[in-house]
């Protein structure tokens, strides 16, 4: 009968050790990836929605909106029923991902061509008028034609949506032509790049 080694402690120890070095090394870079993901994942279905709003308000021949609920950080697309005189959802409000919240952080100045001042979207109101403002919402709106428009119906041409959280910045942003524009930015400084 031969005689069958085993690994040492020692050696036990030296692997164990390695093991927790990468694992010190890999959950940092983990963790930093999930949230810019997160963030990406969140943004882009907002610029979705803005174009489905767009494509909404014409193809029904009414007014469409995205509206952001900046308490709940929540987002929903809203159709206007003629009928009803009332604003009605499309489908139920999607909250954001753990994390991520509605706003610029710290940034001062918004992408270029955009907007003078860096700033949400103007508040949703009840119904067709400027009017009872809805507090603590911010919404893009869109005529029958697929113009942004305000809550008065006058061409609005400086909506956006900005999406934030510790890793950077996201926006959606929607000039007069109707172009819709998705940009991003690192937090601290406003370096905007177009995605």
């Amino acid at each position: 009968m031969s005689r069958q080694h085993g690994y040492s402690l020692l050696e036990l120890m030296v692997a164990l050790a390695i093991i927790g070095v990468v694992t010190a090394t890999v959950i940092p870079i983990t963790d930093t990836s999930l949230k810019a993901n997160r963030l990406k994942g969140d943004a882009d279905a907002v610029r979705n929605l803005v174009g489905l709003a767009k494509m909404r308000a014409s193809s029904r021949f009414t007014r469409a909106r995205v509206r952001v609920d900046l308490g709940a950080n929540s987002y929903v697309l809203q159709v206007w029923d003629k009928t009803a005189g009332a604003w009605v959802n499309d489908d139920a409000p999607t909250r954001t991902s753990t994390g991520v919240r509605f706003g610029f952080g710290a940034l001062a100045t918004p992408p270029p061509n955009t907007q003078v001042d860096i700033a949400l979207s103007p508040p949703c109101t009840t119904g067709l008028t400027a009017a009872g403002a809805i507090p603590k919402t911010s919404c893009i709106n869109f005529n029958s034609r697929g113009l942004p428009v305000d809550a008065a119906g006058l061409l609005y041409p400086r909506h956006a949506f900005y999406l934030r959280n510790e890793i950077g910045v996201f926006a959606t942003t929607v000039t007069s032509t109707p172009l819709i524009r998705f940009w991003s930015s690192p937090n601290g400084t406003a370096t905007w790049r177009a995605r």
